[in-house]
Parts: structure tokens; sequence; C-alpha cells
């Protein structure tokens, strides 16, 4: 997936009130810009790291930037989490995600369980195939060399979805939790259970009623990012 416009570099000088960060461009300029990762970014917001930020696509918008990506030592890492939906949709249709491949409609954002969204909704019926829920979380965590971790803070949203999907396993359909890493420095990836336990015991539950987890990698660079290869995960010791 390209990035619809050329990105503005600049550097970081904090990220704050969780949407907002202020850089400085190469030309000088401090300017806010929007930041869509609501969670909190550890290891990923130190003054001074370098940015790239795109330019704020709806006219509308109360700032005139977006947060795109980050270079944390020689690795860059997008942190819109607003993107992985469309990796992912992009990466099942090209192929990529061999794991969810055999279904011929894809509906996105679509209502189901209790007053919940699912973010890809796959079915196939002339197939005979049950219907696939998937949810798309993003990676943007490694505190050791090679390891993607999620999530980075207590999401109890998260935990909601993994027994959304439980539930629709006991119903006879498919459930598929995908964990994106926007970055391509991972070898394998673990849940981060000391950052919420309560997460981690939800995807083991529901790992063992039959919820299928799996976890891809993507290259990126200042023009664009794409999945690439998936990364095996680390069970719960």
């Amino acid at each position: 997936m390209k990035y619809k416009h050329k990105l503005f570099h600049g550097i970081l000088l904090k990220r704050y009130k969780r949407f907002l960060a202020d850089v400085k461009l190469d030309n000088g300029d401090i300017i806010t810009a929007h930041c869509a990762n609501t969670g909190s970014m550890l290891g990923l917001k130190d003054e001074g790291n370098e940015v790239w930020l795109s330019p704020a696509a709806n006219p509308k918008a109360k700032l005139d930037y977006k947060w795109e990506i980050v270079k944390v030592g020689t690795t860059l890492v997008g942190v819109n989490t607003s993107l992985p939906n469309q990796l992912a949709e992009d990466a099942i249709l090209d192929g990529t995600i061999k794991e969810l491949q055999g279904y011929k409609n894809i509906r996105r954002e679509m209502k189901y369980g209790k007053n919940s969204r699912i973010d890809l909704f796959l079915s196939n019926h002339s197939a005979g195939k049950p219907n696939c829920y998937v949810e798309v979380k993003s990676v943007t965590l490694s505190r050791k060399k090679g390891i993607g971790e999620f999530p980075d803070s207590v999401t109890s949203r998260g935990t909601k979805h993994l027994g959304e999907l439980s539930k629709m396993v006991e119903s006879g359909q498919r459930s598929v939790m995908l964990y994106v890493a926007q970055r391509n420095d991972l070898e394998k990836f673990k849940v981060a259970s000391d950052i919420d336990l309560a997460y981690a015991d939800a995807l083991e539950v529901a790992r063992d009623k039959g919820v299928e987890a799996y976890c891809y990698i993507c290259s990126i660079t200042p023009l664009g990012i794409n999945v690439g290869n998936s990364i095996p995960l680390l069970e719960k010791k």
C-alpha cells in the first residue's frame, strides 16, 4: 500500500494527550500532528526520534498533519492504527495471508456479537465454507530484540473482542485474531502479559476454544507499507 501523498520528515518533540504530537519539520517549522495511535506507544515516543507525517486528506481536519512513521534505532515503525485493517484486506486479496484464502467476499466493520463490529468478515457460501470473523490488531511494541508484543497498554476492548470471537466459534463459525506488526525487525510474537494479564488469559482461553491467531510483519518505507512474512506466536509460560 503506497501512501497517498509524499510524507514530511521531522523530529519528534513530544507526544501528549494521546492524540497530539509536536514535531519540528526539516524546514524548521514546529507543528502539531494528529496521532491516531491511542496506545501507550511504549518505546516509540522519545524526544528526538525521526518521524514522517502525511498531510491531512480531509480539508475539515483540525490538524494539517497525521503521524505515520517513527524511526527507532535503524527500524521504521508504522504508528497509524487506522491502516492495519486495509493492510490485512489487501494481503488477503493478494494471497499473502495464506491462512485466509478461499473466501469470495470481504466485508468491513460488520456488526456482530453484543454491540461489536468485526474488522473483516469473510464468506464463501458457494464453497460450503463457514463464515470467518477476523479481528485485526496493530503491533508496534518490541522490548526485546526480534520479539513483537501486544498490547502496549491495558485493552479491555481487546479482551471483549476475544470473548466475541470465541462465541462465533461455538456457533460453528471460524474466528481469527490477526496481529499486523507495522515493522520488519521481528522474528517472533508474544502477548505482553505483564502489561495486560487479563488480555493474555483471554487469548489463551479463546485459542483453547478454537480461535486461531496469526501475526504478520510489514515492510515499511516513507513511500509505503506492505504485509510480508508471518512469524510464530510464543506460547504463554
